[in-house]
């Protein structure tokens, strides 16, 4: 899976277009990601990438970065064994492109 394009508030993977945040788990997009509480990451809020069980997963926090990943989610991230990075949403979605040879995954907010 490619991301092919990203600008704020859009993103083109495989020929599709999202225009809502999403999660993109193995072969999987999940789009209308929504937060429990919007610009700040929670554990449960990546549900979905934690049953995946991905190698990596890539945290896109926005094009201007404003969504915060605070160390508490980071560290349950990595306790379940899935190594993290987080980036501003563009440089986010160069780095997943660029991971071949992991199993991985990615939540991507593309506003803000």
């Amino acid at each position: 899976m490619k991301i092919e394009n990203y600008s704020f508030g859009r993103m083109v993977i495989d020929g599709r277009t999202y225009t809502s945040d999403l999660i993109v788990a193995g072969d999987e997009i999940f789009p209308n990601w929504w937060r429990k509480q919007g610009h700040h990451l929670q554990p449960e809020d990546l549900m979905t990438v934690i049953e995946k069980k991905p190698d990596v997963l890539v945290i896109g926090t926005g094009a201007h970065g404003i969504m915060t990943v605070p160390a508490e989610t980071i560290k349950y991230l990595e306790e379940a064994g899935i190594e993290v990075i987080c980036q501003p949403t563009g440089q986010a979605v160069e780095t997943f492109n660029q991971i071949t040879d992991r199993k991985k995954a990615a939540a991507f907010h593309l506003t803000c």
